[in-house]
């Protein structure tokens, strides 16, 4: 049996000049200032803080952003350009590293105020401060209903108790977009809250060793009666839960992404992805 075409298969073409552009932009970033160290950084287990800046000054890390909050404005694949040529390095470590604010900030820009917005996201985009998300427990990470680390309302303030693990950026976050628990069991008692490291009772193991994503500061993050300001809780509480179902979307996005786009093999320098960490 045999078929016959009469007209062209129809697609939709998803990356125009604009897109390619932002790709040759970020390819020479990637060459300039990632690959030349990456076997070092690897080994050290971690990048210079600096590259952040760097990361900055040529737009990566505000793709996709608000411009009034120092971003780049633009559709989704903006950011998969963007990936996709920072995997090209090799390292799962560094593109995780430096991605570590696509996972922290969405909660804020969906669900925070205007004023957390520029307390919270326009720093980060600057490469001044670094954010990550926390929601993993020692007890369980998949299901996140179940976490157990606590926020107790004192007034203005949150008591935050318990401890978080497997944090991508964890050990230099300046920042944390946590989840936390504020009323009941389940999925209806979780709420998000931005807490700084600076707070007392904040506290960060040392760098954990992974199989893979060496390059990435990966740490156990631990609360000590926290006291975070209530103005920081993100949305409403106890509807945090939500939030962070949003979140994953993008956040399973990149990391099929970053399993495409890894060049693998055994050369030296090509080192695997490592599981889940948030």
């Amino acid at each position: 049996m045999g078929f016959e075409f009469t007209e062209k298969a129809v697609f939709q073409q998803y990356f125009g000049a604009a897109h390619d552009m932002v790709r040759r932009s970020i390819k020479e970033f990637v060459n300039g200032e990632i690959m030349p160290h990456v076997d070092e950084w690897e080994e050290q287990g971690g990048f210079p803080r600096r590259l952040y800046k760097k990361a900055a000054e040529v737009g990566f890390l505000g793709i996709g952003y608000p411009e009034e909050l120092g971003g780049t404005p633009g559709d989704i694949f903006f950011q998969i350009v963007a990936w996709e040529e920072i995997m090209r390095c090799g390292s799962g470590g560094i593109t995780a590293g430096l991605g570590s604010l696509n996972i922290a900030l969405p909660p804020i820009l969906a669900r925070g105020t205007d004023e957390q917005k520029e307390r919270f996201v326009k720093p980060v985009l600057a490469g001044d401060r670094v954010a990550a998300l926390a929601i993993t427990e020692a007890s369980g990470g998949s299901d996140v209903a179940a976490l157990q680390a606590t926020a107790v309302r004192d007034g203005d303030f949150y008591v935050v108790n318990g401890s978080k693990t497997f944090i991508t950026s964890g050990c230099r976050a300046d920042q944390i977009t946590c989840a936390v628990r504020t009323g009941g069991p389940g999925a209806h008692g979780i709420s998000l809250l931005v807490i700084e490291s600076t707070t007392p009772g904040y506290s960060v193991s040392e760098k954990l060793k992974k199989t893979g994503w060496w390059a990435s500061d990966t740490a156990e993050i631990f609360f000590d009666n926290c006291r975070v300001p209530a103005e920081n809780l993100i949305g409403e509480e106890n509807q945090g839960f939500y939030g962070i179902m949003e979140n994953f979307q993008v956040e399973r996005l990149q990391l099929a992404i970053m399993g495409y786009g890894h060049p693998g093999g055994s050369e030296p320098g090509i080192y695997l992805p490592g599981g889940r960490r948030d």
